[in-house]
């Protein structure tokens, strides 16, 4: 029993730590994305506006602080006990100190769980909606969702889209197609819509080369023959790092079918779907900062060690994210080197100072 009230102690401690620090970090970057996109303050778009479109987008900036927000709320939770000495009866009453480690894992599972499903369920939904919204109040009703273009390979065809709106209307879409690499035929529609399953094409422009002589057509509405969906089309043209990780799995598959790249989504899905990894080797390197070399110090030096951490901790990710493509590794271990190299420095300083 008394070991149970322990976990349940550390657990609550450590919970309401992370929970402070993912307020804290949440509201700092609010403030501070609000005085910026004031800026864009014009016409209907009001700072009243700003401040719904940056609400929405909570949920994403949740899941992009949550490892920060472990470390540093493991740090302080195990830090204030540690300066009120409770860890220290605690290991007096033959508390081992992996444990202690356990008891502060716990509460980090469920911070895990959440994050999953805000990245599965909600912040895909929430960036998508807030980016259409922003744009339909700046430039009115049936703006752009997105205004990325992107090109798109499918059998002898090549695809450029302009951008996609909000009611699946793609716009400025340019089709090349090919003949042993010969250009054959380049097609412009103003607009293709999506009507009872499948593209209409609205005002076509198409070019057809010849050896000596070319051929141009206009036609005010035509069928555009593809497999894409308006739910592939938007996972090409959305942001890649805001989808939920069954939709860069699925992207990513896709790419594949067509002979195509697909490490980028294949690199975002690894780091949503090892999350659990990745908070547990920050867990454990905050536990080695407070039973380890740093256990000594003011809590507000471990602290700053603990954001120096994790910013190097997300730095050797994004590096080794370019890296995975260009020397032709898995996007996995662009993922797992910089995890599993925190996990193992702090299981060593653990066990040295255990």
């Amino acid at each position: 029993m008394l070991m149970d009230r322990l976990d349940r102690y550390i657990a609550r401690t450590v919970l309401a730590s992370i929970i402070v620090v993912q307020a804290v970090l949440l509201g700092l970057d609010f403030i501070i994305a609000y005085i910026d996109d004031l800026g864009d303050v014009q016409g209907a778009y009001s700072s009243l506006d700003v401040l719904l479109y940056l609400g929405m987008r909570l949920p994403w900036r949740f899941y992009q602080y949550a490892p920060v927000a472990v470390l540093i709320g493991a740090l302080i939770g195990l830090g204030s006990m540690a300066s009120s000495n409770e860890l220290t009866v605690m290991r007096a009453a033959g508390r081992s100190l992996s444990r202690i480690v356990w008891g502060v894992m716990k509460p980090v599972l469920l911070v895990v769980v959440a994050v999953l499903f805000v990245a599965e369920f909600v912040s895909p939904r929430t960036e998508q909606f807030a980016e259409a919204w922003q744009f339909e109040q700046r430039m009115g009703e049936g703006a752009l969702l997105t205004s990325r273009s992107a090109w798109q390979i499918e059998d002898d065809r090549v695809y450029r889209f302009g951008a996609i709106r909000a009611d699946d209307v793609v716009l400025d879409l340019l089709r090349y197609r090919f003949d042993d690499r010969r250009l054959i035929e380049a097609s412009y529609a103003e607009r293709a819509y999506w009507e009872n399953g499948e593209w209409r094409l609205a005002n076509v422009s198409t070019t057809r080369f010849y050896p000596e002589r070319t051929e141009t057509e206009h036609h005010q509405s035509e069928t555009w023959g593809t497999a894409l969906t308006p739910m592939q089309l938007e996972r090409l043209l959305r942001d890649i790092a805001s989808q939920s990780p069954s939709e860069l799995y699925a992207y990513a598959r896709f790419l594949e079918s067509q002979g195509r790249n697909a490490e980028q989504p294949l690199l975002y899905f690894w780091q949503k779907m090892l999350l659990p990894l990745t908070m547990g080797s920050l867990v454990l390197i905050a536990a080695s900062f407070v039973f380890g070399p740093l256990r000594t110090v003011a809590a507000g030096t471990r602290v700053f060690y603990g954001v120096i951490t994790g910013l190097i901790f997300k730095y050797t990710q994004d590096l080794l994210a370019p890296a995975s493509t260009i020397f032709g590794f898995s996007p996995v271990w662009a993922v797992l080197v910089p995890t599993l190299v925190c996990a193992a420095a702090g299981l060593f300083l653990l066990r040295r100072n255990g």
